[in-house]
């Protein structure tokens, strides 16, 4: 019989049927507990990339087990359909954009298949059928009815020479990706959901979700709440009035500057004309290449650009200088903040940056500042200085008092401030959901009437790179008011693609539902998500995005769900080596090095780390991994590699060693043992705690994700059971050794699994039975002790061997130690669980016959003071360990091969006897 592991033939063989079974589909079952395990909605590129890899490897993992444990598992998969590529792919290649998306998605999900993941395909949703677009234009509609939606001017990027908006990734220093113009920002009315009238309620629902606390910290930030006061200060020459909005009110008096997110619309009048005006767009080029989130992080690099602007500080009339800073955002905060350099340490970087003056207004109690000497701001309470009639006020007070002042001058007020802002979901592109308005001379802004959705996209469109191609289609934006009857134009911009993400996962509840979104029922029954899985970048958006829509439907009446993903795990990312030029601090695309050396400077190149990129040249495909090795070796792989929430170094070599544990693991439970025994004796048990501890280890890895953890346990057991069997096995424990196996390794590599369940004649599906479950008297702490006692005298053998360079032991002698250590560690634990003074443990152990071993008992003590998990964490006397030792010498002597001797520490001779503790037998090796 072929016992090999094929992984081409099994694969296959496996995933046709689990398909004709229908083996992952779930219908709503109240008499079962629900789970819900969720990916991000993916974008569907042509393949997948090691990013999928690993984040579909994570989500079918948790997936499997949970049905194991007995849950009924939702795991659903869909596409995020719409987008800029496909409509890039429109205008580069001539093609339409559904074809060529359809096409990808068919590809995608083909990869997807031969990962052997266990979605249920019946749900299958992508957001570019009618009849998933259709309901966003209908929430569109619910919400413009609840006075949530609103049209008003914003600021976009706008190229010139294509007449087009851009979205920020294709803005490309400064320059349009397409034609490489000067990118301009202009205002453009567009459309917006009213998000910031839930953001009280999207900030105070954070505390009750298991959420990275990273994560939740971001979305805490990004919404921004802060009780403050807005201050007033007019602009030198052009009087105009700009409303700062700050939560320190009692530093205003050390105002120096302001700074405006250069992308204010302000700037570009202030600086036009002016010998600002080329450096201004010089920096606002480089800025527009930073990420929005980066600029605003704490340890970015601050960098600015003075206007040649002023400000007035409206309780002081003196002038301040106007910059623009990479670290404000428009959109982000009011776009505009006052600069305290003395008091803020952000400001206090850029002045000393830009050599702006720093003003101590606030003064510690304890000590005098002068703003020559300070290395860094004072952010700290204190008494107020250099404020007028507010000097000498404790500075809280000063808070209370000043705000007084600026409101009953009219020069300022006090307001609860959210750093969020509406949503503009508008996008002047083809390739998204087109917006339900339809605009009438006579009526005005008419709504789409319900029973007109959905309004579809038109075919009869031209992709010239120029405009938005909506706009060429007649037959679209033709139409008549229903309101009125008469001629009216339809609305051309069309919805951000995160509408579609934001409620997908209530759509997989019933996808195929025709007159409402989803089923409330089953919504009710699946929801929320029971783990949500994706990268950290939509750890603000995307998340807050999701959560606003669910509470407006909640509001609408389509649901009782509060928030849509209990729990969420982001995962790291992928990376691999690329070269990397230190003098030039950057990594080296292909075209950018030649043999070990940087082409720009000529520097020798080291390898570092990076994330995985084409851009680069790191990159890994999935396909060719899975083509040479198989899914599983490349499942296994891409969870060994690290746990879930880590970022995974690459390693070219792992996936082959990976592959032979595989291959030793089939032939490990498939192919009958060598000799078997009747008997049973200390190896038994041996094995039998290690089947039982690996199943409640790798138990609590799968419970906490730890997906790493849980194949190390795996892997412990595989390698426990084959030293088992190089003697005669005790057959049912051997059984028992590989069905632990073959169960626990299930969700990692199901096709190798369900071969071997067959094969050892299991009848069903391994997915569909239950999870293992381990012996509490087994796993017990007492026998925990033992049993990890007795491999950590193995690996201490094993140390001495190695570090002593001995080829071939003669014989091993344990000592265990004496009684009267067993009663000084119990007598410890006692004490040390009262108190951790030494003096008075000292004390209790001098207070009974103990007392004539005083100089070792005062040895012993000091180090299990330095460190007490040296003493034994059971009550288990003399008698009880060396008879447990002794009982386990054969297992001794079959690793080692030789002579193994126990003896009582009272009974040696050997000077190195008295190295005997209670738990660590003393060692001498011949």
């Amino acid at each position: 019989m072929d016992f090999n592991y094929n992984p081409k033939q099994i694969e296959p063989k496996w995933q046709q049927r689990w398909e004709e079974s229908g083996a992952f589909k779930v219908t709503e079952d109240p008499s079962r507990p629900k789970y819900y395990c969720l990916e991000m909605y993916p974008y569907p590129s042509a393949t997948l990339h090691m990013g999928h890899l690993r984040n579909y490897s994570i989500g079918d993992s948790i997936a499997r087990f949970k049905r194991m444990q007995g849950y009924n598992v939702l795991y659903p998969m869909g596409y995020d359909a719409f987008g800029l590529p496909a409509e890039n792919a429109a205008i580069k290649q001539k093609i339409d954009p559904e074809t060529w998306t359809r096409s990808n998605i068919e590809s995608i999900k083909a990869q997807q298949q031969e990962m052997g993941l266990s979605y249920d395909w019946s749900r299958q949703i992508q957001s570019l059928d009618a009849d998933y677009y259709k309901w966003n234009q209908w929430i569109f509609l619910k919400l413009y009815e609840r006075g949530l939606t609103l049209r008003e001017s914003a600021i976009i990027n706008w190229c010139p020479d294509c007449n087009t908006v851009l979205a920020n990734e294709q803005v490309i220093s400064g320059r349009c990706w397409r034609c490489s113009s000067v990118v301009e920002q202009k205002e453009l009315k567009q459309w917006f959901f009213r998000i910031t009238d839930y953001a009280d309620e999207l900030l105070s629902d954070l505390d009750g979700l298991d959420w990275p606390e990273s994560v939740k910290l971001m979305q805490r930030n990004w919404i921004g709440r802060s009780e403050g006061t807005i201050i007033n200060f007019n602009i030198e020459d052009t009087g105009e009035i700009i409303p700062i909005f700050t939560t320190r009110p009692d530093t205003v008096f050390g105002v120096t500057f302001m700074v405006f997110a250069p992308e204010h619309p302000l700037i570009k009048e202030w600086v036009k004309g002016t010998n600002y005006q080329a450096p201004f767009e010089d920096f606002l080029a480089e800025v527009q290449q930073e990420d929005k989130f980066q600029r605003i992080a704490a340890d970015r690099d601050k960098k600015g650009l003075f206007i040649g602007k002023y400000a007035v500080n409206p309780l002081t009339g003196e002038k301040i200088s106007v910059f623009v800073g990479n670290f404000v955002i428009y959109e982000y905060g009011g776009g505009a903040v006052m600069a305290v350099p003395g008091h803020d340490q952000r400001d206090f970087e850029f002045a000393k940056v830009y050599d702006i003056p720093i003003k101590v207004v606030i003064q510690p109690e304890d000590r005098e500042l002068y703003a020559y000497e300070m290395t860094e701001a004072y952010i700290d309470d204190g008494v107020l200085v250099n404020s007028r009639e507010f000097d000498g006020m404790n500075n809280r007070d000063a808070i209370t008092k000043i705000s007084d002042k600026l409101e009953s001058m009219d020069l300022g007020r006090r307001t609860v401030n959210y750093k969020l802002r509406d949503w503009l979901i508008s996008r002047q592109r083809y390739w998204g959901t087109p917006i339900p308005i339809i605009y009438c001379d006579n009526c005005g802004t008419v709504p789409v009437p319900i029973k007109d959705l959905p309004v579809n996209l038109p075919k009869d469109v031209e992709f010239t790179g120029s405009g938005n191609p909506l706009a060429t289609s007649q037959t679209f934006i033709d139409t008549t008011c229903p309101t009125c009857g008469r001629v009216a134009r339809r609305e051309t911009d069309t919805m951000d693609t995160f509408v579609d993400s934001s409620w997908y996962f209530f759509k997989y509840c019933s996808p195929h539902s025709e007159d409402v979104p989803f089923d409330r029922e089953a919504a009710s029954y699946w929801l929320p998500v029971d783990q949500y899985i994706g990268g950290i970048e939509h750890a603000i958006l995307h998340l807050l995005y999701a959560r606003f829509f669910t509470k407006a439907l909640k509001d609408i009446g389509l649901t009782d769900v509060k928030e849509p993903f209990a729990r969420l795990l982001t995962q790291g990312m992928v990376n691999k080596e690329a070269p990397y030029c230190e003098q030039c601090s950057r990594f080296l695309s292909p075209e950018n090095f030649e043999g070990d050396s940087c082409s720009a400077c000529g520097s020798k190149y080291i390898m570092k780390s990076a994330k995985m990129s084409k851009s680069l040249g790191n990159v890994v495909d999935p396909q060719v991994l899975m083509e040479k090795y198989g899914a599983d070796a490349s499942r296994f792989f891409i969870l060994f590699g690290s746990n879930p929430e880590r970022e995974l170094e690459w390693s070219d070599t792992g996936i082959d060693s990976v592959h032979k544990f595989l291959e030793k693991t089939f032939r490990l439970l498939v192919e009958p043992p060598g000799p078997v025994k009747d008997t049973t004796d200390a190896s038994d048990d041996h094995i039998n705690f290690i089947i039982n501890s690996t199943i409640k280890g790798a138990t609590g890895a799968f419970e906490d994700l730890k997906l790493k953890d849980a194949i190390n346990y795996i892997m412990k057991l595989v390698d426990e059971l084959s030293d088992y069997a190089r003697s005669p096995v005790n057959m049912e424990l051997y059984d028992q050794g590989r069905r632990a196996i073959t169960m626990l390794l299930s969700p990692i590599t199901p096709h190798l699994c369900e071969e071997v369940w067959e094969f050892t004649g299991h009848d069903g599906f391994i997915g569909q039975t239950r999870w293992p479950e381990y012996d509490t008297d087994v796993v017990s702490k007492s026998n925990e002790f033992k049993w990890n006692m007795l491999q950590d005298l193995i690996d201490d053998i094993k140390e001495i061997i190695k570090v002593a360079r001995i080829t071939s032991p003669r014989v091993i002698r344990l000592v265990t130690a004496a009684g009267w250590k067993f009663e000084l560690a119990g007598i410890f634990r006692q004490e040390f669980a009262k108190t951790k003074d030494r003096g008075q443990i000292m004390k209790a152990l001098m207070s009974t016959d103990l007392k004539r071993y005083g100089k070792q008992v005062n040895q012993i003590l000091g180090k299990y003071m330095d460190d007490p998990a040296l003493a034994p964490s059971i009550d288990m006397g003399q008698e009880e360990e060396h008879n447990f030792l002794r009982s386990a010498i054969k297992i001794f002597e079959s690793h080692f091969g030789c002579r193994v001797e126990l003896y009582l520490e009272e009974d040696s001779k050997e000077k190195k006897a008295a190295n005997a503790m209670p738990g660590r037998s003393a060692i001498m090796i011949d």
